[in-house]
């Protein structure tokens, strides 16, 4: 079934050769943000609204589901943990079955650069990328979890999911397109150094494929949640890596209100 698209541009990463480096702070002098060289592509990015079947986390990666929320105002920090991140936590154990959930971090993003400078929002990632790779996806269950539960829990699946919604209405510019896992292949995935002020990450940057298939959301409201995996432990042809950026709508009304959006990490395991 032909669904109906919109053409945009994403910007993959251009093959190098070299192992791409990213900051997430000002770098020293000299360096640049960002080590790799973007390879921005037009593709067709299908509206996921029209699918015959919903996809689903195991099978493409990334799911809709309606989710109303509690909270008032995301700008709040004690909101956020204390009623936001308890209400993913059940989202979470009713939409996979996880025996346990555990939320580690948190991040508001917004294309207003006011609204960035007043609440320490980031900016909306416009390259495609995927946010753990089999190293560091297995990483974070260490990081976040007692030595000896962290041991235990490494025996068993576990998965890394991001919750992204809207906070501020329905999102009107930069909406987030994700692809399906099941058109990415393993050459496509190009690990990268995500560097913190104490710290070294690792993510997948991602080559362009004509095989890709890109999807989204049309005007995503704050009552839904988009959920996207990051990473799975399961090497049985269950999605393992997705991928997502945001682009730019070139449907996107001449006056639109930025868009606001919260993305949660969450360790779920089963």
């Amino acid at each position: 079934m032909t669904v109906p698209a919109i053409e945009a541009h994403v910007n993959y990463l251009a093959a190098t050769g070299e192992r791409p480096v990213s900051y997430t702070f000002e770098p020293p002098p000299g360096i640049p943000p960002f080590s790799g060289r973007r390879d921005a592509r037009a593709v067709r990015i299908g509206d996921a609204r029209s699918l015959a079947e919903h996809p689903t986390l195991d099978r493409e990666g990334f799911a809709r589901v309606d989710h109303a929320t509690a909270v008032r105002d995301f700008d709040d920090d004690a909101q956020v943990r204390g009623t936001y991140y308890a209400e993913v936590e059940a989202l979470l154990r009713r939409e996979t079955g996880a025996v346990r959930v555990v939320i580690f971090d948190h991040t508001l993003r917004s294309t207003s650069p006011e609204r960035r400078a007043e609440k320490q929002a980031r900016e909306p990632v416009r390259s495609v990328h995927n946010d753990y790779t089999a190293i560091s996806g297995r990483r974070r269950v260490t990081d976040h979890l007692d030595p000896v539960e962290a041991a235990e829990r490494l025996c068993r699946r576990h998965a890394v999911i991001n919750v992204w919604r809207s906070i501020r209405g329905e999102i009107e510019e930069v909406p987030l397109a994700v692809c399906d896992a099941r058109s990415i292949a393993p050459a496509d995935l190009v690990p990268t150094d995500l560097v913190y002020p104490d710290r070294v990450g690792e993510v997948y940057s991602v080559r362009y494929s004509p095989e890709h298939r890109w999807f989204y959301y049309p005007r995503l409201r704050s009552d839904e949640a988009l959920l996207i995996k990051t990473y799975d432990s399961l090497e049985d042809g269950t999605a393992r890596f997705s991928a997502h950026t945001a682009f730019d709508d070139p449907t996107t009304p001449a006056v639109a209100a930025p868009r606001e959006s919260i993305e949660v990490r969450a360790l779920v395991f089963f």
